[in-house]
């Protein structure tokens, strides 16, 4: 949560001349309302299959770069399907997060005493994440376009 996977996956594609998507905003469209509206009518439990669908679907549809939610990881079979891609963690510490979010309550999974919340959600997922990239990409103290480059770089591809 505010790594900034949508505005380096973005930029990201710009640099590989390819299309960009995000399952969350996949989600966001189908559903006509915000993820916290969907977390807070709905449940979380109903989000995920949501979730599960959106990644699914975006995996056999789509080519270019493709942004999924902090936690689609969680879905087993999420990580299978994601074990043969190019993946990238974007990483950053808690004290980033606040910088960048400032962990408001906008986001349903940290409403209630965030920095705590934030570092349990990262130490319930960080080994989940780990599994399933190709590369770590550190995002602190960097800029997009910092982060995209390192993307490349990463992941060893040319610019378009």
């Amino acid at each position: 949560m505010g790594v900034g996977k949508s505005t380096v996956g973005a930029l990201l594609a710009e640099l590989l001349g390819t299309t960009y998507r995000d399952t969350d905003a996949d989600i966001v469209a189908a559903q006509g309302r915000e993820i916290s509206d969907i977390f807070v009518e709905d449940g979380e439990p109903h989000f995920r299959e949501l979730e599960r669908r959106a990644v699914r679907a975006a995996l056999a549809e789509h080519e270019g770069v493709l942004a999924l939610g902090g936690g689609a990881i969680l879905d087993e079979g999420t990580r299978g399907l994601l074990a043969a891609r190019p993946v990238v963690y974007l990483s950053m510490d808690v004290e980033e997060a606040v910088k960048r979010t400032g962990l408001n309550a906008a986001r349903p999974l940290l409403a209630v005493n965030p920095r705590k919340q934030w570092r349990e959600l990262m130490e319930a997922r960080r080994h989940l994440y780990e599994e399933v990239a190709r590369a770590v990409v550190a995002t602190d103290d960097r800029t997009p376009e910092e982060v995209a480059h390192a993307v490349l770089d990463a992941l060893e591809l040319k610019k378009a």
